[in-house]
């Protein structure tokens, strides 16, 4: 870092947002040897947690060391279709983990390897050229900047790309009455555009339910519906431990590269739109996309004028055909709400990743 005459803090690189992608990022240029400040308008990682919290057993070895935030493993799944009884996809590990705990340890990695983590930093105002201003009045430029900062992304929309569909989510946190291994995913015409599921976490479990935004009034009543239903299977309780939710961004991937002035903008995770439009899974995009954006500015650094397309191609060969795919199964799902219809049992079967009928192209 240098500072001018003018108040001006400089650094190779900036990384807006501390989550996982942009502690991902900011670990892999520290451990590069370049200079590196990551801002993050949050009071400390991970807080509040706006997560369902599983990572499937498949992706789980690239998503960092998930065994250090572990809490539960999961073995199967089962898909609830309306009134029906599940349907069990026996072969379905994945891993229940604390999303605090897990974006607190990916933040301490990247502090022990020399980046500079600032949280109650917000940026205020960046212009065309990338100077950025922040909520304390601190004026910073770099030769590179990763907009990690979610699915509103301040510097994605200052570099031209800006996430605009979004499915709305809302969570709520209760005991289970019983050990419980699976994760239970519910699946019906009134929640549109979106899914419902129960996700064990030991004696607890995450309860919620997503849907298309403009759905959003009915998040509630939706997930009370749920909560009750639950209640009378006697699979839940009925007191509710925490509530939480969010926007997940569904309209497929952004950017992820852009520039502002002569400052390449390497967009990350949520900002550059790489949740699934149909499961909203996306911690594991954010791990590798924000160790991909470092690499790439360290690349860029050094001079190779390669390092910015081998991120977008990167980035489009690893996640564009999942997101492309699940992408088009929304878009049919929510024709039938546009049209004024209820899909059928069928239809929701087929936009549903436990079925085969949603891999077939």
């Amino acid at each position: 870092m240098t500072a001018g005459d003018t108040g001006m803090n400089t650094f190779d690189v900036i990384v807006v947002g501390l989550g996982p992608a942009g502690a991902s990022a900011a670990q892999a240029i520290a451990k590069g040897g370049a200079s590196v400040l990551a801002l993050d308008r949050k009071e400390a990682a991970g807080t509040p947690v706006q997560c369902a919290e599983l990572i499937p057993q498949l992706i789980a070895s690239e998503a960092g060391d998930v065994r250090r935030s572990l809490r539960q493993r999961v073995a199967e799944m089962l898909t609830f279709v309306e009134d029906e009884g599940g349907d069990r996809v026996p072969n379905f590990p994945g891993q229940m983990i604390d999303r605090a705990d897990f974006d607190a340890k990916l933040v301490e990695d990247a502090i022990a390897a020399g980046a500079t983590c600032r949280f109650k930093t917000m940026v205020r105002a960046i212009d065309d050229a990338g100077l950025m201003i922040t909520s304390s009045k601190d004026r910073l430029k770099s030769r590179v900047i990763i907009a990690a900062d979610g699915p509103r992304s301040l510097v994605g929309r200052a570099a031209g790309f800006s996430n605009t569909e979004f499915a709305e989510t809302r969570q709520i946190t209760v005991k289970l009455c019983g050990s419980y291994a699976a994760t239970d995913i519910f699946l019906s015409a009134e929640i549109a555009g979106g899914y419902g599921w129960l996700f064990p976490k030991d004696d607890i479990a995450n309860l919620g339910v997503g849907v298309a935004a403009g759905c959003k009034d009915r998040l509630k009543p939706l997930l009370s519906a749920l909560h009750d239903k639950l209640i009378e299977q006697k699979r839940v309780g009925r007191s509710v431990l925490k509530v939480t939710g969010g926007a997940i961004p569904v309209g497929g991937i952004q950017g992820p590269v852009g520039q502002l002035g002569s400052t390449p903008v390497l967009l990350a995770g949520d900002a550059a739109g790489l949740t699934n439009p149909i499961t909203g899974a996306g911690i594991n995009a954010a791990v590798i996309s924000g160790a991909l954006a470092g690499e790439a500015a360290l690349r860029f650094l050094d001079g190779d004028k390669f390092a910015l397309n081998d991120y977008r191609d990167g980035i489009e060969d690893l996640f564009k055909p999942a997101i492309d795919r699940a992408l088009a199964r929304r878009n049919r799902l929510q024709t039938f709400y546009a049209a004024g219809l209820r899909p059928c049992p069928t239809t929701l079967r087929e936009t549903w990743i436990a079925y085969d009928a949603y891999w077939r192209s």
